[in-house]
C-alpha cells in the first residue's frame, strides 16, 4: 500500500503539521492549475501565493526532482553521511569535499535565526514557503516509488521541512560571500591546533587550499552574463526591447528553470528562475521585461585580527582582549564499509563572523594575527520579495523601486518597458565602506595589497570598534549602501553589461558619487570590450529588432583573436625569430579560420586553447591595457620581444600537440569538438570563452581545456530571452539551452540543446488564448490540502 511507503508517510506527516492551524478553504481556492506547452514549459496558475508555490514545486519536481533531493542533503549537513567525505559536490559555485560541505552547513546554518529573520519577510513570502514545501512533498508522496532512476529508493530521499526551505535560499544567497571561502572557514584553525599531529585532527584533513586560479576568481566569479536593454529611440517599433544571456552553471542549482507564473489580478509574469521558489528572477511581465547580470559590487569584508600573545585564540578589540566563539561541530561519516562515524572539528568566530585562513592569499592564521569575514548577504531574507516586486512592476520607475528594500544579493539589473525606455541598475547588497572607512581601517600592507590584487578582496582593521561599515540612516539595512546611491541609467537608446562595472554601461554615462565596494573604472573581461563594440555596430545598423539582437549575440565574433592573430600570423611568416614546425602548423590552420566561434568555423579550438595558455604570458601584449582606452586596449602580440616571442612559439607548439593528442584535427570545425557535457548526444555546440571574448559564452567550470572527449561543456549560456512589447503586451523569445529537466529519460532533458545548436528561437505563449493554444498534454489540477 503507498501508505506504507516512509517516503509516503512522512511527507504526509509534514504537510499536516505545516497545515495545522489552518481555516478550511473549498478546494477552488486551493487549486493550482499547471499547464505544458512546447519543450515543457510549465504555465502555473493559482488563487493565491500559497497554492502557486504548491504547483510550482509539484512541476519543478516533475522535471528535477532529484536534483532538489541532492540539494537537500547538501543543506542537511548530510553529504558524508550519504556519500562519504572525499567525494565531492557543489555548494552554490564551488565544488568541494563533502566533508568541507558539511561543516560549512553545520557551522552557518542557524535554524532559530534563520526563523527569525522570515518573521520579518512579507506574509506572502512566508506563504509561498510553505507552499513549496508542501508541494514538493505532495510530489513525493503521488510518486513514491517511481522517481527517477537517479534517486529511486535512495534512503536520502526525504521529505522537506519549513527550515531546509530556508537553507536552500540561504545558501543561494551567500554563495557570493562566505559559501565562497567555506574550504578557508572549515580549514582554519589556531598555530597550536596546526602544529598537532594526532590521526583526528581535522586540520590536517581539511587545511587543502584552493587552487589559487580559484582563489582570485572571487574577483571575477565564474557566474557570468550580458544583458542589453534597447528603448524606443533605437528600436524598430518605438518600445523598449531586452536581450538576456546569463552565464551559468548546466547543472546543480544554479540551473535555470523555465515557468509562467499567474495569480488572477495580482501576477502574470514569465521567464526563468535558479534554486527554489515561486518567484522569476529573469523574465518580463506585460509593461516590463528584465535581466541578471553577476555585479562587481562586493559581499563581503574581512577584518584582520591582532591577537592577544600568547592566546592566539583572543583577539584585541580598542586595547580590549576579546575570546574567540568556539563550536565543536559533529557529522556523521560514511566509511568504504557502509558504517557510519561520527567526526568532529572546532570552528572559530569573532564579533566580525568567523574565522577564515588561506595561506595561498596572504591569509594564515599566525601567532600574531587572524582574519574574519563578514558577510553581507546572510540571512537577506529580503530576497524574495524584491522579486516579488520586481515580477509586479508596472513600469522602470516601479521596477527600480523594487530594489529599494536591498534584497538583490548580487547581481545588476537590466531592463527594457513597454514605454520605450532602458535602464541599468546595479542596487545590490554592497557593504558602505567609503574611501574615508578604508584609509581609517587600513589593515598592514599585504593585507590590504589583496583588495587591488586580482583577488580583490576588502580588509579592514579588525582591532578597533570603529572600523565597522557605515550606517546610513538612508539605507533600509544597516551597513549597506542606500539605493539613492547606487548607480542607476535610465535611457532612451541602450544599456548594456558584461560583468565589469557600471562605468561601461554606456559610453556617455557618468556616475557620480558610487562607493568604491561597487566598482570601479577598470575593464577587465574581453566580453565587456565585446559589447561596447558589437551593441553600437547593432545600432547603426538600423533600428534594432529581436531578430538582429539574436543574430548579433549568435554570430559569435572572436574579438581576441581579432586583436592578436594579425600579429601571431606575421610573424610566423618569417619574423621575427623561426617558429618550430608544430607552431607554423599551428599558424597554417589559424591562418584558415574565419575567427568565429559558430560549429563550422575551422580552427576555433585550436585559437582558444592557445589563448588559454597564451594570455597569461607576461607582457605578451604590443599594447597594454590603457584606462584611457578600455575598448582599444589591451592589443597585439609584442613579438619583437625576443623572450615573449619564444613562449608565444612554445604556447603554441604545445597546444598543436594537445589537439592532436585528444585526436582532432587543428582545422575541425568546433562543432565536432565542442560538445555538451551532460549528454553523450552528439549535439555541436557554437560559442566561446570569456577570455576570448565571445558574447555566447560557453566552457567547463571544473575541466577546462581540450580532451579525448574534446571540449565539453558544463556552463554558460543558460536562459537566453528577448523581449519586446507591442499593444497587448510581450512578445518574447527563448531558449532555455539545456531544457528542463535534469533527468535523462525526460524528453526534455536536452531538446532545447538542439535548438540552441540551431540557433532556433522559440515564441513563448504569455497570453491565455495563446497558452491554451499552444497546450501540449492534459491540464493537471492539484488541490492543495
Amino acid at each position: 500500500m503507498r501508505t506504507a511507503n516512509p517516503v509516503a508517510a512522512t511527507a504526509a506527516t509534514a504537510a499536516l503539521a505545516l497545515l495545522a492551524g489552518c481555516a478550511a478553504l473549498p478546494p477552488e481556492q486551493r487549486t493550482a492549475t499547471i499547464t505544458r506547452t512546447a519543450h515543457g514549459v510549465a504555465h502555473i496558475a493559482a488563487p493565491d501565493m500559497r497554492t502557486l508555490a504548491y504547483g510550482v514545486a509539484y512541476a519543478h519536481a516533475q522535471d528535477n526532482v532529484c536534483q532538489t533531493a541532492q540539494q537537500l542533503v547538501t543543506v542537511r549537513g548530510e553529504r558524508s553521511r550519504h556519500f562519504g567525505a572525499a567525494a565531492t559536490a557543489l555548494l552554490g559555485r564551488r565544488m568541494l569535499p563533502n566533508e568541507q560541505i558539511d561543516f560549512f552547513v553545520a557551522a552557518h546554518m542557524d535554524d532559530a535565526a534563520l526563523a527569525q529573520a522570515w518573521a520579518s519577510a512579507s506574509a506572502e513570502a512566508r506563504e509561498m514557503a510553505s507552499g513549496y514545501v508542501e508541494g514538493y512533498n505532495r510530489f513525493l508522496a503521488d510518486r513514491a516509488g517511481r522517481l527517477p532512476a537517479a534517486c529511486q529508493g535512495q534512503a536520502w530521499v526525504q521529505p522537506m521541512t519549513l527550515a531546509e526551505f530556508r537553507r536552500l535560499q540561504e545558501v543561494n544567497l551567500v554563495q557570493a560571500g562566505i559559501a565562497a571561502l567555506a574550504d578557508a572557514m572549515v580549514g582554519a584553525q589556531p598555530p597550536a591546533a596546526k602544529a598537532a599531529s594526532a590521526p583526528s585532527s581535522t586540520a590536517a584533513d581539511l587545511a587543502q587550499p584552493d587552487a589559487e586560479a580559484h582563489a582570485l576568481g572571487l574577483a571575477e566569479p565564474p557566474l557570468g552574463s550580458n544583458a542589453w536593454a534597447f528603448g524606443k529611440d533605437v528600436t524598430a517599433n518605438g518600445r523598449g526591447l531586452l536581450l538576456g544571456n546569463p552565464h551559468f552553471p548546466w547543472a546543480g542549482v544554479n540551473r535555470f528553470w523555465q515557468m509562467h507564473l499567474t495569480i488572477p489580478g495580482s501576477l502574470d509574469v514569465m521567464g526563468a528562475s535558479t534554486g527554489h521558489g515561486a518567484v522569476v528572477h529573469i523574465g518580463f511581465n506585460k509593461d516590463v521585461a528584465w535581466s541578471h547580470t553577476v555585479s562587481t559590487g562586493k559581499r563581503f569584508t574581512l577584518h584582520e585580527l591582532k591577537l592577544v600573545p600568547g592566546d592566539p585564540t583572543s583577539h584585541l578589540v580598542d586595547g580590549t582582549p576579546e575570546k574567540m566563539r568556539a563550536r565543536t561541530l559533529t557529522i556523521q561519516v560514511r566509511g568504504a564499509d557502509g558504517t557510519l562515524a561520527p567526526k568532529s572539528l572546532t570552528l572559530w568566530a569573532t564579533r566580525w563572523g568567523p574565522v577564515i585562513a588561506n595561506p595561498r592569499l596572504g591569509l594564515a592564521w599566525t601567532a600574531e594575527r587572524a582574519y574574519a569575514l563578514q558577510d553581507a548577504n546572510t540571512r537577506n531574507v529580503r530576497s524574495v520579495d524584491s522579486w516579488l516586486r520586481i515580477n509586479r512592476a508596472g513600469s522602470l520607475e516601479a521596477l527600480r523601486a523594487a530594489h529599494g528594500n536591498l534584497g538583490i544579493p548580487w547581481v545588476n539589473t537590466i531592463a527594457a518597458d513597454r514605454a520605450g525606455r532602458a535602464m541599468y541598475a546595479d542596487i545590490s547588497v554592497v557593504p558602505d565602506v567609503d574611501d574615508a572607512l578604508l584609509k581609517e581601517c587600513a589593515p598592514g600592507a599585504q593585507a590590504a595589497a589583496l583588495r587591488t590584487s586580482a583577488a580583490g578582496i576588502v580588509v579592514l582593521d579588525g582591532s578597533r570598534s570603529a572600523c565597522q561599515w557605515r550606517r546610513d540612516a538612508a539605507s533600509p539595512v544597516p551597513g549597506l549602501v542606500a539605493p539613492g546611491r547606487m548607480p542607476v541609467a535610465i535611457r532612451g537608446d541602450w544599456v548594456h553589461n558584461s560583468n565589469d562595472s557600471f562605468f561601461h554601461t554606456h559610453p556617455a554615462q557618468r556616475f557620480d558619487g558610487v562607493p568604491p565596494l561597487v566598482g570601479d573604472d577598470v575593464l577587465r573581461r574581453p566580453r565587456t570590450r565585446s559589447g561596447l563594440i558589437e551593441v553600437p555596430e547593432l545600432v547603426a545598423r538600423g533600428p534594432v529588432t529581436p531578430a538582429a539582437a539574436q543574430a548579433q549575440l549568435f554570430a559569435n565574433r572572436n574579438l581576441m583573436a581579432r586583436v592578436v592573430l594579425p600579429d601571431l600570423l606575421a610573424a610566423c611568416a618569417g619574423t621575427p625569430g623561426a617558429p618550430t614546425a608544430e607552431a607554423r602548423d599551428g599558424c597554417a590552420a589559424l591562418r584558415g579560420w574565419d575567427r568565429s566561434n559558430d560549429t563550422g568555423a575551422r580552427g576555433a579550438h585550436l585559437f582558444r586553447e592557445f589563448w588559454r595558455q597564451a594570455s597569461a604570458i607576461p607582457g605578451v601584449y604590443r599594447l597594454p591595457y590603457d584606462r584611457a582606452q578600455p575598448v582599444a586596449t589591451p592589443a597585439g602580440l609584442k613579438m619583437d620581444d625576443a623572450a615573449v616571442a619564444a613562449r608565444v612559439w612554445e604556447a603554441l607548439a604545445k597546444v598543436v600537440q594537445a589537439v592532436r593528442g585528444a585526436g582532432f584535427a587543428l582545422d575541425a570545425p568546433l562543432g565536432s569538438v565542442q560538445r555538451p557535457l551532460i549528454t553523450d548526444e552528439p549535439i555541436a555546440l557554437h560559442g566561446g570563452e570569456d577570455f576570448e571574448g565571445v558574447l555566447n559564452n560557453l566552457g567547463n567550470q571544473f575541466a577546462p581545456g581540450i580532451g579525448t572527449r574534446g571540449l565539453r561543456i558544463d556552463y554558460g549560456t543558460s536562459y537566453v530571452q528577448t523581449v519586446t512589447f507591442d499593444e497587448r503586451g510581450p512578445v518574447a523569445q527563448a531558449i532555455l539551452a539545456y531544457g528542463q529537466s535534469t533527468d535523462p529519460a525526460s524528453p526534455h532533458a536536452t531538446d532545447q540543446l538542439r535548438l540552441f545548436s540551431a540557433k532556433q528561437w522559440p515564441t513563448l505563449p504569455f497570453h491565455a488564448d495563446d497558452v491554451a493554444k499552444a497546450r501540449v498534454g492534459e491540464v493537471l489540477k492539484l488541490v492543495r490540502p
